[in-house]
């Protein structure tokens, strides 16, 4: 499904040069639940954004589904971004003057879908997520945990190939940490693929598959696909 071949990305800072990401290689198949990880400013920030198609990179080759990224256009890649890959940001994300239910639909609004339908989508996603109590409550009138499962929820209703999440438990609790990793384990075992970031090794060694990063490089891969 996701397929990086001599990924590169740089930097320049001043007058030095920075290889955020050196010749990263990684495959991914459909339905793996796989943790990257490293400490900050080991590259893991800068790979989450070119397999999210938030940035592109300078070398290298990345696909999709059979979808070569790199030649995708900006607005091709936004729809790319809406259709295929589902976030969950660490700062959640939510549109402080929408309700939970609005800020679920908002992406599917932007995907052209008819109300019938992205009401249907919002309330099963909401229900999936335990919030079906809170559809109509705005974001500060939500804790923490359950602003998270609203990111959650929003990036399901979209029906992505990818679940992308970024240090998901980053800003949470230790009982809301462990909610939403529940949470995600729950979607992989119904079949989502699942990429999670995160400088938290006890986090990543819940994933089926761990990939460590370093120095921009892939310094350790525990699945079937490592980095060559």
């Amino acid at each position: 499904m996701i397929e990086l071949k001599n990924i590169r990305k740089i930097y320049q800072v001043g007058e030095e040069e920075v290889r955020a990401l050196d010749g990263v290689t990684l495959t991914v198949e459909d339905h793996e639940f796989v943790a990257i990880y490293g400490m900050s400013g080991s590259g893991k920030s800068t790979l989450m954004n070119i397999i999210g198609c938030l940035d592109t990179a300078d070398e290298g080759s990345y696909f999709i589904d059979g979808q070569n990224v790199m030649d995708l256009s900006e607005h091709s890649l936004a729809v790319m971004r809406n259709k295929k890959i589902g976030f969950i940001f660490q700062q959640f994300n939510l549109l402080p003057k929408l309700t939970a239910y609005e800020n679920v639909e908002l992406p599917l609004i932007y995907q052209g879908l008819p109300a019938r339908e992205r009401k249907t989508r919002v309330e099963e996603s909401l229900r999936k997520v335990g919030l079906e109590n809170r559809m109509y409550h705005r974001p500060n009138q939500l804790s923490g945990g359950q602003q998270q499962r609203v990111a959650v929820a929003r990036a399901l209703a979209t029906h992505p190939s990818l679940i992308l999440a970024d240090e998901p438990t980053g800003n949470l609790d230790s009982k809301s940490s462990r909610d939403i990793m529940n949470l995600i384990h729950d979607l992989h075992k119904q079949g989502n693929t699942i990429m999670l970031i995160t400088h938290d090794h006890s986090i990543a060694a819940e994933a089926g598959r761990q990939i460590r990063i370093m120095d921009g490089k892939i310094v350790s891969d525990t699945g079937s696909n490592p980095a060559v």
